[in-house]
């Protein structure tokens, strides 16, 4: 894995951190390859229990697309005739939304300062969002001649609504950390200074928690935006009778009869 992308797992917490801060943590070719391999361990390994999407530096979360990459590539594929440059929303992009949206464990991307393009996309493919004071976001596509990708003109209007979406998305534009947090982009705002420390917190807390539970809770709320009410109460059934068998669910049951703590195994 690149050293444009940093992966640590401790105590049942993966740590992905975007480490481009001198380009703004710009996604290169190097950076996305890593990135989407660090999202699929994450995902698919069964000793991590919650993933923090980060990212290192003070100005950035991550701009999107390295644009200065991107423009010697577009040069390529014109000399050549290759048409290689626009296949990094299949080769990348789309797996690295699916192995964030689709883990079967909570993601919380800690956002420390401009979260653009596919920067936006993978932060709103996240389940908890803690953003700096500092933090902004944009979509950023249209201001290059380009549409949404990153899975964002599924996830944004789900999370403010199409209209205000298609807003954004049309006349793109900074929004600040206070009113992503009113139009719910942003769950939790905190200093700067407080950022790693209240997302560890966070992460730590969910990795330590009923992951069984937790990956039920994600599964019936993804069910939930694109099926009926009767199909998703079906679902919650089947969801809740494997929460229920879950150890968790019985360890829970005991911790509560004996007025103590659980303490949960992820199973």
């Amino acid at each position: 894995m690149a050293d444009t992308v940093l992966y640590e797992v401790s105590d049942g917490l993966a740590t992905i951190t975007l480490n481009r801060p001198e380009a703004m943590n710009a996604l290169n070719i190097a950076t996305k390859v890593a990135l989407r391999e660090a999202a699929e361990s994450a995902a698919g390994d069964p000793a991590v229990r919650a993933i923090l999407l980060t990212a290192a530096g003070d100005r950035a979360f991550c701009v999107g697309q390295d644009l200065k990459e991107h423009i010697g590539l577009l040069a390529s594929d014109r000399e050549t005739g290759a048409g290689q440059t626009m296949t990094t929303v299949r080769e990348h992009y789309n797996p690295i939304v699916r192995a964030l949206a689709g883990a079967p464990k909570p993601v919380v991307a800690a956002v420390n300062g401009v979260a653009a393009g596919a920067g936006f996309g993978f932060a709103l493919a996240a389940d908890y969002r803690l953003v700096a004071d500092s933090a902004s976001f944009n979509t950023s596509f249209a201001g290059v001649a380009l549409t949404a990708d990153s899975g964002i003109s599924w996830t944004l209007p789900r999370v403010i609504g199409p209209s205000r979406a298609a807003d954004l998305l049309l006349f793109p534009r900074s929004i600040g950390a206070q009113d992503a947090l009113e139009l719910g982009i942003a769950n939790r705002v905190v200093p700067s200074s407080e950022l790693r420390a209240e997302a560890g917190k966070a992460a730590r807390a969910l990795a330590s928690g009923p992951t069984v539970a937790y990956a039920a809770i994600k599964e019936a709320v993804a069910f939930g935006l694109t099926h009926s009410l009767a199909e998703t109460l079906e679902k919650e059934d089947e969801l809740q009778t494997r929460a229920g068998r879950s150890e968790d669910h019985a360890i829970a049951v005991q911790a509560f009869v004996d007025k103590e703590k659980p303490k949960y195994l992820g199973r």
